[in-house]
This record gives structure tokens, C-alpha cells and sequence, in this order.
């Protein structure tokens, strides 16, 4: 009996590492403050039918009205209430959402804001997405309710309450980060109202959560709260399925709290990984693509099967949080397009790809001074529709980087060599690689100066195959470059450093 016991006990701790996607689908895809119809529509005509996973949400709690600056993307990060009404919809549109990506097998993944409320600044009144009343600066927020109790303002030892020195753990866990009021969450009250909440959101059939700021809260009280939620619900998930847990925790190295001390508790993000990737293929501080045969635990970064990657996240795309100059994003497309791509096809961690909207870019002495910029919006501050153009791309101010073909077929091909492993890896001592991923997919990338002409060993059948980079197979024929694959599983490759698109993938699912 107690081995039965320790087995099911097992079993429960596996569970929060495993994304939920459905069997197949290998990626989620973060819609930035996309409005819920939005979403719901995204799921039905283009991520089910392309092969997504999931959507990482925005916020969905109520959260303060911030006017100055003119209703930033910041904003949904400062908790009011765990009602479910925001400028991305209310309660009503937010199950629509659930139910119908639910429906045609895209997961929901909840932004969860449970380590502080609002800014100590920001006042008293109604000025909230759903109306409630709250003052700041008495710490009442009734609409929870949480009253002065529920705060760490007797526990922070610095003389401003904010934080003053990240390599003090309490200090990063017990003051206030950027001011925001940081809530008690060692008392079984607050645990009990941050698991109500998300209980909530498990009832209406979300797959799991992203826990921001997980760094400034301590591992034992996120246990906790963790403890007490629900199995996911049954109509979309098997019985018993434990919530994907994936925690914001940013260690570049250098500072008291490390990633590892969350690894026991769920996935973390590998912040590490867009820093690192951006630096070589920005071709910075002497990095070559050469240097990423060892990519992954090779280069320090956490377990592969709890980490949560990405190439850019709606933080360090704007210069915040971290990864700095390096970050590569929408803004860089050629770079960024081979990043998304080796993130895709390498073996490495559950992958999340971004999808961002533009704004009006203002830098000042190195600094974008418009980087608090929202979403696309009317006049009253209500978030504009994500429009469809004739050519599948987004309008209204939306990237839609997760629409672009190269990212869209790169998501496909992570699908199709899902378990195999990575191999056949070759390079010319610099910047131009391959490898491939067992006998069903395989990737060169020409990131020299020079152009690329070369045989390799692809480990395929042999056949022509679709580049899926330059175009796509349709029917019986590829609307891009082929490639033609021998019965020795050799292939020529011919990529020009000129090229839109310096790189080339094939997968089995892409042949003639």
C-alpha cells in the first residue's frame, strides 16, 4: 500500500510539467492583450488548423485604470480584484473564449498575477475594469475582500519598502516590487483567495498557468496555493489532470534566487535562452552558430523538461525584464524569423512563440521612452479588433508574428519530429549548421557571410521534400524551393547570404 501510495504521490508532482496540449501539438502561441472574441476566433480558423497548442492569455482579473500614462500594457499587471472583466472582455466572453478553443483543442493559459495588487500609488476610488472600489493606500480592496493584514508592508526591512538589493531574498520576496503592493501570501487567508481565483478559472476549463513574478514569492507559499487547486475539468481533460504550472522566474546568473529553487514546483522560464540565442546570431562577443551543437543544458540552462523557452516575451521585446540589447525581436524579422526557427526544430524545452502588436518606438539616450505603450486602441481606451487582411497577415497595429509562414510551418515541423531525436549535426566552423531531428525532419541554416553550397546527411527517406521556409507544399507540388533527398539520404543545399530567408526545412510531411 505505501508503494501504491508513492506512486500516486509521483504521479501528482510529474503532472504540473506537462503542458496539456493536445496529443500532437507541441507549442503555445502568447496572443498580447488580444481581446477574448479575438482569441476565440484565432483558435478556430488559424491555430487549430496550423497545428498551435494553447494561448498564453493576458491577465484576465480586474485590474486598475491607468490614464498616465494613457492606459499602458502595465496596467493588467495591477490586480484590483479576481473578477474576470478587463479591456481583453468580460466574464461572459472570457468562457466563450475557453469553451470554444477548448472545443477545437487549443488550450487556455492563464497570465496569473497573485504576487501583489495595485501600485501604493494608485489612489482610491471606482477607477477599475469592473467598477470596484479600492484605496491603495489603506490597502482596502474590497471587492476580494483584502484589507492592511493581507500585506507585507511589517515584513519589508527597507527603509522605502522596496526592493533596494536583488541578491537579498527577503528583500525580493517580502518589499514591494516597482511600488506594487505585495501581498502576504504566507497567511492561509490570502493562499485561500489567490486559489479561489484560480479555481475559478480551472472550473471554466483553463489548462494552466503562468505564475508572473514567481521570483518575488517565496517557493513555499506558491506550494502552497498550488496545493489547493482542482483537477482541470473533465469535459475537456482527462480525469485527474493536474493544472501546467510555468513560473516567471528571471536568473541570468548573478544574484541570490536562482531558477532552480522552483523547479520542484512546475516549469520555469529559461530566460537565458532568447539572451543567449540573440547573441549568436546577432553574431556579438565572438559567438558563432557553430557553438550550438551543445545547445540546452550544454549552455547551463535548466532541465530541458522544465523549461519553458521563447525567443522574445512581452517584457525584454520592449527592454524590460531581461536579456537587454541581445533579445531579438519582430523588429529585427530577418534574425528574428532563424530564431523562432532553430527554437522550433531543437529538441529543448516546451516552446512559446510570441505574438505582439506594434507601437511607436521613441528611443532617448538608448532608451525606447515609449515602451509602456498599449494595445492598439479607440479613443475611450477600448482595444481595437485583430483584422484579417486578404494575404492572412494582421492589421489594426497587430504583428501576428505567429501568421508569418516561416514561424507558422516551423511550428508544424516541431509537430512532425515530436520525440525523435536530435541529429546529423554538421557545421563549417562558423556561422552556417544543420542538423536534424531522427528520420523525419531536418534544418539548414546560413547565417554567413558567404553563400552555402553542400552536401549533407539528412537522415530522411529518400524523395523531394518542400522547403517549408521559402513556401509550403500545396497539392503535388511545393510553392517554394525542393529539395530532393537521395536513396543515401544525402542532399544538396544552396542557400545565398542574400537570401529573404537564410535558412531551409524539410519534414517528412512536406514531400512530394
Amino acid at each position: 500500500m505505501k508503494a501504491l501510495l508513492l506512486l500516486v504521490a509521483v504521479g501528482l508532482c510529474w503532472a504540473q510539467y506537462n503542458p496539456n496540449t493536445k496529443s500532437g501539438t507541441t507549442s503555445i502561441v502568447h496572443l498580447f492583450e488580444w481581446r477574448w472574441a479575438d482569441i476565440a476566433l484565432e483558435c478556430e480558423r488559424y491555430l487549430a488548423p496550423n497545428g498551435y497548442g494553447g494561448v498564453q492569455i493576458s491577465p484576465p482579473n480586474e485590474n486598475i485604470i491607468v490614464t498616465n500614462p494613457w492606459r499602458p500594457w502595465w496596467e493588467r499587471y495591477q490586480p484590483i480584484s479576481y473578477k474576470l472583466c478587463t479591456r481583453s472582455g468580460n466574464e461572459n466572453e472570457f468562457k466563450d473564449m475557453v469553451t470554444r478553443c477548448n472545443n477545437v483543442g487549443v488550450r487556455i493559459y492563464v497570465d496569473a498575477v497573485v504576487n501583489h495588487m495595485c501600485g501604493s500609488g494608485g489612489g482610491s476610488g471606482n477607477g477599475a475594469t469592473c467598477g470596484s472600489y479600492f484605496n491603495a493606500g489603506t490597502r482596502d480592496f474590497s471587492a476580494v475582500p483584502y484589507s492592511a493584514w493581507d500585506f507585507n508592508d511589517g515584513k519589508c526591512k527597507t527603509g522605502s519598502g522596496e526592493i533596494e538589493n536583488y541578491n537579498d531574498i527577503y528583500q525580493v520576496r517580502d518589499c514591494c516590487l516597482v511600488g506594487l503592493l505585495d501581498l502576504a501570501l504566507e497567511k492561509d487567508y490570502v493562499r485561500s483567495k489567490v486559489a479561489e481565483y484560480m479555481n475559478n478559472l480551472i472550473d471554466i476549463g483553463v489548462a494552466g498557468f503562468r505564475i508572473d513574478a514567481a521570483k518575488h514569492m517565496w517557493p513555499e507559499d506558491i506550494r502552497a496555493f498550488l496545493g489547493q487547486l482542482k483537477n482541470l475539468n473533465t469535459r475537456w481533460f482527462a480525469s485527474g489532470t493536474r493544472p501546467f504550472i510555468y513560473q516567471e522566474v528571471i536568473d541570468l546568473g548573478g544574484e541570490a534566487i536562482k531558477a532552480s529553487d522552483y523547479l520542484g514546483i512546475g516549469r520555469v522560464t529559461e530566460f537565458k535562452y532568447g539572451a543567449k540565442l540573440g547573441t549568436v546570431l546577432r553574431r556579438w562577443d565572438g559567438e558563432k552558430m557553430a557553438y550550438l551543437k551543445n545547445w540546452g543544458e550544454g549552455w547551463g540552462f535548466m532541465a530541458s523538461n522544465r523549461a519553458l523557452v521563447f525567443v522574445d516575451n512581452h517584457d525584454n521585446q520592449r527592454g524590460h525584464g531581461a536579456g537587454g540589447a541581445s533579445i531579438l525581436t519582430f523588429w529585427d524579422a530577418r534574425l528574428y524569423k532563424m530564431a523562432v526557427g532553430f527554437m522550433l526544430a531543437h529538441p529543448y524545452g516546451f516552446t512559446r512563440v510570441m505574438s505582439s502588436y506594434r507601437w511607436t518606438r521613441n528611443f532617448q539616450n538608448g532608451k525606447d521612452v515609449n515602451d509602456w505603450i498599449g494595445p492598439p486602441s479607440n479613443s475611450d481606451g477600448s482595444t481595437k479588433a485583430v483584422t484579417i487582411n486578404a494575404d492572412g497577415t494582421c492589421g489594426n497595429g497587430w504583428v501576428c508574428e505567429h501568421r508569418w509562414r516561416q514561424i507558422r510551418n516551423m511550428v508544424i515541423f516541431r509537430n512532425v519530429v515530436d520525440g525523435q531525436p536530435f541529429s546529423n549535426w554538421w557545421d563549417n566552423g562558423s556561422n552556417q549548421v544543420a542538423f536534424g531531428r531522427g528520420n523525419r525532419g531536418f534544418i539548414v541554416f546560413n547565417n554567413d557571410d558567404g553563400s552555402l553550397n553542400v552536401n549533407l546527411q539528412t537522415g530522411l527517406p529518400a524523395g523531394t521534400y518542400c522547403d517549408v521556409i521559402s513556401g509550403q507544399k500545396e497539392g503535388n507540388s511545393c510553392t517554394g524551393t525542393k529539395v530532393s533527398v537521395g536513396s543515401n539520404g544525402i542532399a544538396n543545399f544552396q542557400i545565398s547570404n542574400q537570401a529573404e530567408d537564410p535558412f531551409i526545412a524539410i519534414h517528412v510531411n512536406a514531400k512530394l
